[in-house]
Order: structure tokens, then C-alpha cells, then sequence
């Protein structure tokens, strides 16, 4: 039996609704401290938001946090300074799961299919992605998104290239589907109103549907998460002890059935409060000051 197993079978069955905030937090740090498949990378600072020029001194700061903790990153774009994250991630070396942020603005969306194809043929992108989110957002149209995604396609023979969006949107887009080397599908059960207690079985439930409509194809989740504060979403309730309970559960589960995760995400962003409410700032696993939040 291997050690990971014996780590996870240590685990298995526990209760985790039932221990103290001292109790969760010892776990916490024994199941951080084995390592992440994945983590979606934050690069902004306080008083930053998409839109600002990052910097490579500010890239490097925030990678050298994350480094010893994970072996991908995620990143969701290649403009105003995110197309050097993954050549710097790899520096470090890091996986990569690069991304092209699309939206309504065409201007944009040219610069960042041009950028995300130099960066993946310079050799700093292990996985492309097209889009996030976009069919979810209606910024562009299903055979838009398609034509962005086979022009990469067509530009990145041997590089697996996908789209990332909510589960049920591979189910409900047959067409996208098809189209993507890999699903990537994001999984919240918090965003769906689940109560902590049930997440785990909805979120494995997520998975299988993303599993089932890609018919065979591989299937990493690309973001799932729980906040530590805010506002509760019909039965979600955003706290310390349910943050913890969640990541615990994930990264075992994980482990266990050997399912890519890229946890999300890795520092809170203050700006991301006015389009997600109170809770969109408080997703990380390390604060806006870079501070390791549940150890």
C-alpha cells in the first residue's frame, strides 16, 4: 500500500462536521502540506483588478508562495502582463494550464488568442484553455466560441486544447464538446446553494455529468472552492470551518479517485466583491497579504 493511501484511508469515514476549529485545522495542515494537484493563480494586488498591468516582480512574489504547495497553476489570461505567468511558473517548475480570457470586446478577445498561441508554442504552456466562461456569461455566441477554439486548435497541433465553463454546460453543448481536447468544467456546489454537509457527493455528482457528456474524454476540474466569510447562498454558508471541511474533502476525494483539481483559488481578491458580493473576496487559501489563512 502506498503512502498516499494510507494517508487517505487514515481520513476515510471521519466525520468532519463533528471536530473543533483546532481539530480542522491540524488536518487541514496534514493534507495541505502532501500538495495539491492544482491551484488557480491570483495575480493581482490590493487595489488591482483585470483590466491592470501586473508586474514580473509581483508574479514571481505570489509563484514562490504557491511553489512548494502544487504542481500546476492555472491562469486565466495573456494579456497586460499575464502572458509572462506562465513562462515564469515554468522557471519555478510548474505545470501549466494557460487561458485565453474572451469576452465582448473583439479587440481583446484577437490579443488574447494571439497571445495564448505564442505562449503555448514558446513552450511555456502544458494545456490551453479557450474562454472561461463565456457561454455562461452570453458574452459570445456557441459557433463564436467555436471558431476561437479550432483556430487554436489548428495553431497548436499536440497541445491539448479545451474551454472551461460550469459542468452542465458540456451537457446542454454538444458541438463545444466535441470540440475539446479535455473538459474543463467547474464544479460549485456553493454556487448552487448545496449545505456543507452535502457538498462532497454533489460535487462528485458535477463531475460525472462533465464525465458522461464528454463521452469518454478526460475531465479535470478547473475550479471548485468554498469562501470563508460573506453572505450564505440558499443553504451555503460561507465560514472557516466549512472552508476548511471543503478543502479537506476535495483534496481527498481527489487523491483517492486520481481526479484533477485546480483548487480555487490561491490569494482572495478584494476586487472580485462586486460582482460575486460579499463573498467574492475571500476564496483564497492565502489572504491578499499572502498569509496561509486556515493553518
Amino acid at each position: 500500500m502506498s503512502f498516499r493511501s494510507e494517508f487517505i484511508l487514515s481520513l476515510a469515514g471521519q466525520d468532519f462536521s463533528r471536530k473543533t476549529t483546532a481539530d480542522l485545522q491540524s488536518i487541514f495542515t496534514e493534507v495541505f502540506n502532501k500538495g495539491m494537484h492544482g491551484i488557480c493563480f491570483s495575480p493581482y494586488l490590493e487595489g488591482q483588478e483585470p483590466g491592470s498591468l501586473i508586474t514580473e516582480e509581483q508574479i514571481r512574489k505570489k509563484i514562490e508562495i504557491i511553489r512548494p504547495h502544487t504542481k500546476w497553476i492555472r491562469t486565466f489570461s495573456c494579456t497586460d502582463g499575464n502572458e509572462m505567468i506562465p513562462r515564469i511558473a515554468k522557471e519555478y517548475g510548474l505545470k501549466t494550464l494557460v487561458g485565453a480570457w474572451l469576452g465582448v470586446n473583439e479587440d481583446i478577445n484577437e490579443a488574447e488568442i494571439a497571445n495564448v498561441i505564442q505562449v503555448a508554442k514558446e513552450g511555456y504552456a502544458d494545456l490551453v484553455a479557450v474562454g472561461n466562461e463565456v457561454l455562461y456569461r452570453e458574452d459570445l455566441t456557441e459557433e463564436e466560441l467555436l471558431q476561437f477554439i479550432l483556430r487554436v486548435k489548428r495553431e497548436l497541433p499536440g497541445i491539448p486544447v479545451g474551454y472551461v465553463d460550469a459542468y452542465y454546460e458540456f451537457c446542454n453543448r454538444p458541438a463545444i464538446t466535441e470540440a475539446c481536447d479535455i473538459i474543463f468544467a467547474n464544479c460549485y456546489p456553493f454556487w448552487e446553494g448545496c449545505h456543507i454537509d452535502y457538498s462532497l457527493l454533489y460535487m462528485k455528482d458535477m463531475y460525472h455529468r462533465a464525465l458522461k457528456a464528454g463521452k469518454g474524454k478526460k475531465v479535470i476540474i478547473t475550479e471548485t472552492g468554498w469562501p470563508n466569510r460573506g453572505s450564505a447562498f440558499e443553504d451555503s454558508e460561507p465560514s472557516f470551518n466549512n472552508a476548511i471541511r471543503y478543502f479537506i474533502n476535495t483534496q481527498l476525494w481527489s487523491k483517492e479517485e486520481e481526479i484533477d483539481v485546480f483548487y480555487f483559488s490561491s490569494f482572495d481578491e478584494t476586487w472580485k466583491m462586486g460582482g460575486e458580493g460579499d463573498v467574492g473576496a475571500y476564496w483564497g487559501l492565502w489572504d491578499n497579504e499572502g498569509k496561509l489563512k486556515y493553518k
